[in-house]
């Protein structure tokens, strides 16, 4: 009788770690069909997605990836796809946790980042993209070959995609609607306001500032023997040559020499003289970021 309970209790043991991540998939991901469009099995996903409900420990911070989101915490990203069929789509949604800390403070600039060309540091939103309101929820909406819907419920980011490629197809309305039921959106920019110059030139002052965060986050990671010299140099040079493409375009300093200079200190590995060009980039910031710029 012992040897029989002794058993019993040894197989929960080895089924909590798959009790948990049932559980905690259950909590971001609707693991049931949604009106027609059925729950597709794993099997049915693009090659690379992860098993259906994850979770995933991200390397690129999900759909944030463009943004160079910061990676000091373990973000999860769970997906899952719901096969329409005919004239239905078979959209994919990802729910991306995060758990950063002060790195969530920007998501909603991260997630608004891209919908915009910043590679070559057009700030407006594109053409395809804009806010819409759906169940009286605010949330980003681009269209043309693929369809998107992309929003946040304070740290969570869901996004839901699907191809038009191949023609026109029905909205897979119902998919948004649960999972706006589920994460009710955060974001409260209107359409109007996302296109307004004002909001224009705070994202490009925030971003300028967001890209000197990083540096900071990047020399932390350093101190605590989280990253290597070669890793940090590497960051801190390709974020400070953004601030710097920035800041000559809206602030008109040219940027030519001091990107040079960072790339000639960065292939000698001389950290000091790219730390003691991050500070003096802090200083005129801390002068400048006040003033007025031409968009």
């Amino acid at each position: 009788m012992k040897m029989k309970k002794a058993f019993l209790i040894l197989i929960m043991l080895c089924m909590l770690p798959w009790m948990s991540a049932d559980a905690a998939t259950s909590d971001y991901l609707i693991l049931q069909d949604i009106g027609i469009y059925k729950l597709s099995k794993p099997e049915k996903f693009f090659p690379g997605e992860p098993p259906m409900g994850g979770p995933v420990t991200s390397d690129d911070a999900g759909v944030l990836s463009g943004a160079s989101h910061f990676l000091d915490h373990a973000d999860k990203t769970y997906t899952v796809m719901y096969l329409g069929g005919g004239s239905y789509p078979s959209p994919t949604v990802k729910v991306t946790r995060h758990a950063g800390v002060d790195s969530d403070t920007w998501l909603l600039h991260e997630v608004e980042t891209s919908f915009r060309d910043s590679e070559n540091l057009e700030v407006r939103p594109d053409e395809d993209a804009r806010i819409r309101i759906i169940n009286n929820n605010k949330i980003f909406f681009y269209s043309g070959g693929v369809v998107g819907y992309r929003w946040l419920r304070n740290n969570v980011v869901v996004d839901i995609e699907y191809s038009n490629l191949s023609g026109p197809k029905s909205e897979p309305i119902g998919v948004v609607h649960a999972y706006l039921a589920k994460f009710p959106s955060t974001i409260t920019i209107t359409d109007a306001e996302l296109k307004a110059s004002a909001h224009n030139v705070q994202w490009i002052k925030d971003e300028m500032e967001r890209r000197l965060w990083l540096c900071d986050k990047w020399l932390m990671q350093l101190q605590l023997g989280k990253a290597t010299q070669t890793d940090t140099l590497e960051e801190l040079v390709k974020h400070m040559t953004v601030f710097l493409n920035y800041r000559q375009k809206y602030y008109g300093d040219k940027a030519a020499d001091d990107i040079a200079a960072l790339n000639t200190a960065l292939r000698a590995s001389d950290g000091t003289t790219i730390k003691n060009k991050l500070t003096a980039y802090k200083t005129w910031w801390s002068a400048y970021k006040g003033k007025r710029i031409r968009l």
